[in-house]
């Protein structure tokens, strides 16, 4: 099997960008001590929202406009559920969900009079791709990087701004404040509702980028559970790496590389399909059990260090 590597790697970050801005759409939400699982079905329905608003205003900044504002509209959605109707965050998540993979289709059917796709009857719009001067005429570094999408960009500038946002903001400080001890910061005057409903703006944001990169970027249609998983991959990026966002970027590039050792082996390969797609899913529970691991070592010298200093 010969492997075009450089193409390889420049496949793995395209893999990555919407696992990214899942990973710090569930970062977000995490910092604020709410586990939102419903980053799957936010970026599902962000990415019909992309292709139906692009095509029915002919604008492809439309579409992206759409996509975020479906993904703001989503959050606040599950948020209002949670934090104003006092439902449980896990049981909505899963029902919210639920009702995106097959609303999705409904919706489509009903635009489009298709259940699969909207190739067929939307037209495409793609976000164009950045040629960058002088690194595109870099032999290796220039095919790698030059030429991806506008929105890996805004991905790789979303990491810094989440960052920023956390550690050197007043809200920041206050997200982070309500995920550490809710009862604490309620006592000194921070609104916890107010504060969860920003996370969930927030991260309903991130999840609209998300899916518009995947219906406008990666491909240029709408298709049944496209997310695929992505939300839930990028919950578990987040998670390995303890909701720091540069952390959870590089978790993400790593399910990236997953990703694309499945598309190259499939088509370079007799291996059965349905095996190489576990992959990226086989990675992320052994990411997880490894991570797990390593934090339960540390948990255990820490109290071994403890014993030891009272003796």
């Amino acid at each position: 099997m010969s492997i075009d590597w450089v193409e390889f790697l420049a496949e793995a970050i395209r893999m990555a960008t919407p696992l990214i801005f899942a990973a710090l759409a569930a970062l977000i939400t995490r910092q604020a001590g709410m586990f939102n699982m419903g980053v799957e079905g936010m970026i599902l329905c962000s990415a019909l929202a992309a292709v139906a608003f692009a095509h029915y205003s002919g604008n492809m900044w439309v579409g992206l406009l759409g996509a975020v504002l479906v993904g703001l509209l989503t959050g606040l959605i599950i948020a209002f559920a949670n934090l104003s109707g006092k439902t449980e965050l896990y049981l909505t998540c899963i029902a919210f969900n639920l009702a995106a993979s097959g609303g999705t289709v409904f919706i489509m059917y009903v635009l489009t009079g298709e259940k699969s796709t909207t190739s067929g009857a939307f037209r495409s719009y793609q976000i164009p791709n950045i040629e960058i001067p002088f690194i595109k005429d870099i032999p290796v570094i220039g095919r790698i990087i030059s030429g991806q999408s506008l929105l890996t960009w805004v991905a790789v500038l979303s990491i810094f701004l989440v960052w920023l946002l956390l550690k050197r903001t007043r809200l920041g400080l206050r997200i982070r404040a309500v995920g550490e001890n809710p009862h604490a910061a309620e006592s000194v005057g921070i609104s916890v509702k107010k504060i969860g409903y920003t996370s969930f703006a927030i991260c309903g944001l991130m999840a609209g980028l998300s899916g518009a990169y995947l219906s406008m970027s990666y491909v240029t249609f709408f298709m049944k559970n496209m997310a695929n998983g992505r939300g839930y991959i990028g919950l578990s990026a987040q998670n390995m790496a303890g909701g720091e966002p540069v952390g959870s970027a590089l978790a993400s590039l790593l399910f990236g590389f997953s990703q694309a050792l499945t598309t190259t082996m499939k088509n370079q390969t007799n291996f059965p399909t349905e095996f190489l797609e576990m992959i990226p899913y086989a990675a992320t529970i052994i990411a997880l059990g490894v991570t797990g691991l390593i934090a339960i070592q540390r948990i255990k010298k820490t109290e071994s260090a403890k014993a030891a200093g009272k003796e």
